[in-house]
């Protein structure tokens, strides 16, 4: 299975299908303070700026896209003071609140957070996919297979991996084509706000 996000200057594909990685091949990321946890979006210190709106992390960013219609949710989500403490918060609200089309939107929304977080630290976030070089990376999760793989206990890892694909495409264009990632333009779906106001094609200062 895969999945397509599209946005006017760039798309990528996601192949959605389980896949077996070698944890000793990889590039493995599990807790944030690892030398490649800087990768996964629970991690802090890659503050972001979208509508004038500072942003602390990219979790935070990506949770509350999840509430276009509801400002108040996404400002209880922002003003959380870690990643983790964004995504609890988000909890009681996803039932009545999510966007309607959020499991169809939800990658190309990644793939947007993801390309907002590297055109904002493009140094310490692009440093880090550049010392990834050749190898998967690899999300390790102990719950979660479609963003990221469980450890089988026997060296490998098996999942989806899908924020792991998309870093590795990420870093395929940081390191083959920088100026495509210059510019990002808000995913090509309805109803993409942030308190109240559309999302708007976000350059370098």
């Amino acid at each position: 299975m895969t999945t397509t996000a599209t946005h006017s200057d760039s798309s990528v594909t996601v192949d959605t299908s389980v896949e077996t990685y070698s944890g000793t091949k990889s590039v493995v990321f599990f807790k944030t303070d690892g030398t490649y946890g800087g990768l996964s979006n629970m991690c802090g210190g890659f503050p972001l700026s979208v509508n004038g709106i500072e942003i602390r992390n990219s979790e935070s960013l990506y949770q509350s896209c999840r509430f276009p219609d509801h400002p108040e949710v996404q400002r209880l989500i922002i003003d959380q003071t870690s990643p983790l403490l964004s995504k609890n918060v988000s909890k009681p609200h996803r039932k009545d609140k999510t966007r309607s089309d959020w499991g169809e939107v939800q990658v190309e929304v990644m793939w947007w957070c993801l390309r907002v977080k590297l055109l904002q630290n493009w140094n310490e976030f692009g440093g880090l996919l550049w010392m990834s070089g050749q190898r998967p990376i690899v999300e390790e999760s102990r719950k979660d297979t479609f963003w990221g793989t469980k450890s089988t206990g026997e060296g490998t890892l098996v999942g989806s991996n899908v924020l792991g694909k998309l870093l590795m495409e990420l870093r395929h264009r940081y390191l083959t084509d920088k100026g495509s990632l210059r510019i990002v333009d808000p995913p090509g779906i309805p109803s993409f706000r942030l308190m109240g106001e559309d999302i708007g094609t976000l350059t370098t200062a």
